[in-house]
């Protein structure tokens, strides 16, 4: 019989959880025999004491089978996905995931929404007029199998667990626990019945791990609980440092990715992320070198063949099917559209990618609670990188609002963001590691 209290008791004192407990706990969490308050205690004295991998494993294993597993046995080839820990401007698996279907890998890609300064997937895909994120399992199935891609969103059936774990964590002060946040992650992602996963873990100001040694020591915990639970996995440690795009908004990052893929775009240090992460999927669905993946990447991406794959994933969920051609009137704009000008002259040694992000909440394009409405026209565009030189006056960014008041408080928030000086600061490798 399951006494949760006793199974507080144990990992508060530091003793092992066998596999049965964990178990039996998850199970109490999932039929709401075990209260919040006794969530608490154990999230508490997780991240206080932490978890061996084998502990992880198990919670894992016990919050994935709390719903829907996936399987894929009409499937003839590989299955991979990739999962991103946030960020600003991250509109990576918009383009990654029609490119390594490109490849002839399966892609079943399930994404969340944004909250906070992070921008979700599958908000920028709601910006797509008419795109279904929520079809029923036989449509995702075949869309999948028919295109080898499909980007649909989180329901309530993959691991309903972790959801109220996750809610108490949010009010206990124990988001940041690296066994929790690994269990998380991989419940969700190992429910797709993957056979590879790749994973990208960021650092820096716009990252969830406030320094590089706790981002390193969860995108290590990923790596090892990953592979000890079955799933081939490769873990990108990359920088978040300032955002990822020069852009940042629904709609506006959506228009972004179509530029990617139709060769528009000369956000070179975007396209490098993608790429190099294509190759990591492609290496492991594969088994190719990474610089024979990355080489196939760049040609798929180059020829607009991983452009042809999303237009029919678009047009299969339900989009338009003349998206690539027609995104210009297919997007509306945001009624104001208004540089924000600097204030300082020198070069720009660092953007807060936190900051960038509060300012899209700020506009009403992402979330501050779970239920809040979006205004998916409403972004930032045309943002300097760092190692820009700026003259004071000079545009540093565009702010896409729908009020002057959100206009204002965005562009101040903006202003703040970047940092200006005399000189240029050590550039920030993209990858900073690999395992």
């Amino acid at each position: 019989m399951l006494i949760p209290q006793e199974i507080i008791r144990t990992i508060r004192d530091k003793k092992p959880l066998l596999e049965a407990d964990i178990q039996a706990f998850v199970g109490g969490i999932t039929d709401n025999s075990v209260s919040d308050a006794q969530i608490a205690a154990f999230t508490m004295a997780t991240f206080l004491n932490g978890m061996s991998d084998d502990e992880i494993v198990y919670l894992t294993n016990a919050m994935k089978n709390s719903g829907k597993v996936l399987s894929w046995p009409e499937l003839d080839g590989y299955v991979v996905d990739k999962h991103s820990t946030g960020g600003v401007g991250d509109l990576v698996s918009l383009v990654l995931g029609p490119l390594v279907a490109a490849a002839d890998v399966y892609v079943p890609m399930i994404a969340g929404k944004g909250l906070g300064h992070t921008g979700g997937t599958i908000d920028k895909l709601h910006s797509i007029p008419g795109y279904n994120t929520y079809p029923d399992e036989a449509e995702f199935r075949k869309v999948v199998k028919d295109l080898g891609i499909a980007i649909i969103g989180q329901t309530s059936e993959f691991a309903p667990a972790d959801r109220r774990v996750y809610s108490v964590r949010d009010i206990s002060a124990t988001v940041e626990s690296i066994p929790l946040v690994t269990a998380s992650i991989l419940s969700k992602k190992l429910a797709e019945g993957l056979d590879g996963l790749v994973m990208d873990v960021k650092v820096g100001s716009g990252a969830i791990m406030p320094t590089f040694d706790q981002s390193k020591a969860l995108a290590q915990s990923i790596a090892r609980v990953a592979n000890l639970a079955g799933v081939n996995t490769r873990v990108l440690l990359t920088d978040m440092s300032q955002p990822l795009s020069n852009s940042a908004g629904n709609a506006l990052e959506m228009i972004e990715t179509i530029k990617i893929l139709t060769g528009k775009s000369t956000d070179t240090r975007l396209i490098e992320l993608i790429l190099q992460q294509a190759a990591s999927m492609i290496s492991i669905a594969k088994d190719m070198s990474l610089d024979d993946a990355y080489t196939l990447s760049t040609e798929l991406l180059s020829s607009g063949k991983a452009a042809e794959k999303f237009a029919k994933m678009v047009a299969s969920m339900g989009g338009p099917a003349d998206l690539l051609e027609h995104y210009t009137s297919i997007f509306a704009p945001a009624p104001i559209i208004k540089p924000v000008l600097a204030t300082h002259t020198g070069i720009v040694q660092a953007i807060d990618a936190r900051e960038v992000g509060m300012s899209v909440v700020a506009l009403g394009g992402g979330r501050r609670h779970p239920e809040d409405a979006l205004d998916y026209r409403v972004g930032i565009t045309e943002m300097l990188p760092v190692g820009t030189k700026v003259e004071a006056g000079q545009p540093i960014a565009m702010v896409h609002a729908n009020s002057e008041e959100s206009l204002i408080v965005a562009s101040q928030r903006l202003v703040g963001s970047y940092q200006v000086g005399d000189s240029a600061l050590a550039e920030i490798p993209l990858i900073l590691e690999s395992f």
